[in-house]
């Protein structure tokens, strides 16, 4: 009954724009809001997360207990309308002994978890899964999140604010298009003395994939930042990050081996105060044996006028190390030589990696970083996971720091 209640209050916000397109003008209004009703659906999502992290330039560890809540309640279909609410709620289990960028813990590390209640999503669709135009607040995740994404990790998810149309046709290719006014941080939702829980500013996703052969995939890209400036903060936080980048991207597999590579050039754009024209490059091969997968890669983020190559709107910790100690692109540049193997031990999935990390505009070591994860999907509703990194450094630059993550999840 509870579910019917909350569905009917979405559904009846947008029934009469169902009428108003003219789809499905034969059925009566009170046929269409009981579909929406009755093909809609509500979840439930528990994320607990224990984050450990040892790091040498701090005299105390963080220990951050979290619990993030999470209800989504979607609609079925009036017409070709459909719309979606999510709410997410942080809240510390425990005692806060982390610097979470809005606590005032300074004298521990970071771990971005702040505590707060905000809506993640909260959008209006017009059409289907594989062509629609939206509007509002939403989940955006380009490919493999190098550049744009949701980085669903932390317990406080990235989402867009602004419209966006999507087209995947039966030829391979694929059309994704996105004005964005607004980027809702991890580190909201209210703003802290260290970092804004709000990027805003005109910004413009365009991507384009095309599937040319089965198991073969390219893509072209296009994302111009123009973010406007927070006086609250320095211009690397806000107006700083506005920049134009253009980039292609290979993926492909040949039996066992796969292959990508991808290259791309940033410039700075709108008010930003930085003048650069930089680079992005990576190749990457591997493959799988008996149920063992494989690979090894070489990534650089390139450097030009002492400004490295900059993704704002990454999900970063994908890249460069769990340990997290490259958010930001050192203003020298950037290699990453990186190994990694994963497989099954029964039903847990099990994964190592190993990152070499130099500077790309100078001959300096910045360190190596050691990562492994074991994930038990014990049923589909409930899983675990044991995480863990060690980043090591020689470079006055960086500090040694080990991190430790047990999480469980559970989906109803």
């Amino acid at each position: 009954m509870k579910k019917k209640t909350i569905c009917l209050a979405i559904a009846s916000s947008f029934v009469a724009g169902g009428f108003a397109a003219g789809a499905h003008a034969q059925e009566t209004f009170t046929e269409q809001l009981s579909n929406a009703v009755s093909e809609g659906s509500i979840k439930l999502d528990l994320r607990y997360r224990f984050e450990n992290v040892d790091d040498d330039a701090f005299n105390k560890d963080a220990n951050a207990s979290t619990l993030r809540t999470r209800v989504t309640v979607q609609s079925g279909m009036v017409g070709a309308f459909s719309a979606l609410a999510e709410f997410d709620n942080v809240s510390e289990i425990g005692s806060d002994n982390y610097n979470s960028t809005a606590n005032g813990n300074t004298d521990r590390p970071v771990v971005a978890d702040p505590k707060g209640t905000d809506i993640n999503q909260a959008w209006l669709r017009y059409g289907q899964e594989d062509a629609y135009g939206a509007y509002g607040r939403q989940r955006i995740v380009h490919g493999n999140q190098r550049f744009i994404g949701g980085v669903a990790w932390r317990q406080n998810e990235q989402t867009y604010d602004g419209f966006r149309i999507f087209y995947k046709g039966d030829t391979g290719l694929t059309l994704d298009y996105a004005y964005v006014y607004n980027v809702n941080r991890i580190f909201g939702p209210d703003d802290s003395n260290a970092q804004p829980a709000d990027l805003h500013g005109e910004n413009h996703f365009a991507r384009a994939d095309y599937r040319f052969a089965e198991h073969h995939n390219i893509t072209g890209y296009f994302y111009s930042l123009e973010v406007d400036e927070d006086r609250g903060y320095a211009p690397g936080k806000t107006v700083g990050n506005s920049s134009e980048t253009y980039g292609v991207e290979y993926d492909g597999k040949f039996g066992p081996v796969t292959a990508k590579a991808a290259y791309a050039r940033q410039s700075d754009a709108g008010d930003n105060r930085l003048d650069y024209d930089a680079d992005y490059y990576m190749v990457e091969g591997g493959f799988s044996v008996v149920g063992i997968n494989a690979k090894v890669g070489y990534e650089v983020l390139g450097s030009d006028n002492n400004v490295g190559f900059k993704t704002p709107y990454a999900t970063l910790h994908m890249y460069q190390g769990w340990a997290d100690k490259f958010l930001v692109t050192p203003d020298d540049g950037i290699e990453d030589i990186y190994l990694g193997v994963t497989g099954k031990l029964g039903p847990v999935k099990l994964g190592a990696f190993y990152h070499d990390f130099s500077a790309e505009d100078s001959s300096e070591d910045f360190g190596t970083e050691w990562n492994l994860v074991g994930t038990w999907p014990v049923n589909k509703q409930f899983s675990t996971q044991l995480k863990y990194a060690n980043f090591s450094s020689d470079s006055e630059r960086y500090s040694d720091v080990q991190k430790v993550w047990v999480t469980l999840q559970l989906k109803l």
